[in-house]
């Protein structure tokens, strides 16, 4: 989407490119959310940011901060698992003598977030109880601490994450629906790294050379195969399980990143490997007009598997279950099936 800055906010506050400076993207997905979250920063309505884990939704909280313009700190707390008292001393702090063992009075996240922005992650762990004095804040713009008859004006961005479906929530009555339609005046949806894999050669590539640098060694070369095998991987963990794999890796390897360095994330073992789903084979078989003799579906099979690894024997051979060296002599009693890509990695 595009958006265009009124005049008086044009120049204002920090650049764009700097306030999402700590999210690495090439990806035509993130860079429409960059431009909603442009329109929507000067706002101090709630915004809520939905994804997966690991998809970066306090970095892109952090970001709409800095493009808020709001001169107060920004403050996170994470909510999973806190219970209503909790929750209610954690966001609204307490006077002193408000209960047993209140010596002196403290204020809460909310007072210290004054000016600023307070994110709330994981939302959707929030219980019935909390969501309605959340509610009450949203809408009174005032809260009361623990133990105190005069209420504090709420004088505060609210920003919240979740990685829960909010949808499914709601319909499990796990989430009220007046608290949800105050907390998601704004929304912005992080897609998984599944989704923008023109992002994953960059990611890699930073996240070897900050390893790197930690370990104090020179930045690795990434052999191919490496590319086209975490092409194909799901990645349920996201940009933070790349990160952790890219660690783990630098920290294996002499100099080349090699698909031994990525075992431990990428081949746990036979009793780990996903169930085979035989019915979706054979469905797929009982499309097929005619059948084709097993050295055909053998050969096919072959082609496509370099196709996916782009020539790599060694990537191949993984997708195949073969080893790489079944998989070349496979490959010399057909030379003119190889494609003229492929290479001996």
């Amino acid at each position: 989407m595009r958006c265009a800055l009124p005049e008086d906010q044009k120049g204002a506050g920090p650049s764009p490119s700097r306030a999402f400076a700590g999210i690495l993207t090439r990806s035509p997905l993130m860079l429409q959310v960059f431009a909603y979250c442009r329109c929507v920063a000067r706002s101090q309505e709630p915004v809520l940011i939905t994804g997966e884990t690991g998809t970066g939704k306090e970095l892109l909280a952090r970001a709409l901060h800095q493009l808020s313009g709001n001169g107060g700190p920004f403050v996170a707390v994470n909510l999973a698992g806190l219970d209503d008292a909790a929750f209610s001393d954690t966001l609204f702090g307490h006077t002193r003598g408000a209960f047993t063992g209140a010596a002196s009075s403290r204020p809460g996240l909310i007072q210290q977030a004054e000016g600023g922005t307070l994110f709330l992650d994981e939302i959707g762990d929030l219980g019935h109880t909390s969501q309605i004095k959340l509610l009450r804040v949203l809408q009174e713009k005032d809260y009361l601490p623990l133990g105190s008859d005069a209420s504090r004006p709420a004088r505060v961005r609210f920003l919240a994450a979740t990685n829960r479906d909010i949808h499914a929530l709601r319909g499990q009555d796990l989430f009220r629906e007046d608290f949800f339609f105050r907390i998601r005046t704004h929304h912005v949806r992080l897609p998984a790294l599944r989704e923008r894999q023109e992002d994953l050669p960059l990611l890699m590539e930073a996240f070897a050379a900050q390893a790197a640098g930690q370990l104090g060694k020179p930045a690795p070369g990434v052999a191919p195969e490496v590319h086209a095998r975490l092409a194909a991987h799901p990645f349920p963990g996201n940009v933070r399980e790349l990160r952790a794999m890219l660690f783990d890796a630098v920290a294996q390897a002499p100099s080349t990143l090699r698909l031994e360095h990525f075992t431990g994330f990428l081949d746990p073992g036979p009793a780990r490997q996903p169930e085979p789903q035989p019915a979706c084979f054979q469905d797929l078989l009982r499309r097929l007009p005619l059948l084709p003799s097993l050295k055909r579906a053998a050969d096919d099979l072959v082609q496509e598997a370099l196709a996916r690894a782009n020539g790599s024997h060694r990537a191949a051979a993984a997708l195949l279950g073969f080893t790489r060296q079944a998989l070349e002599k496979r490959l010399k009693h057909r030379p003119r099936a190889r494609p003229p890509s492929a290479g001996r990695d």
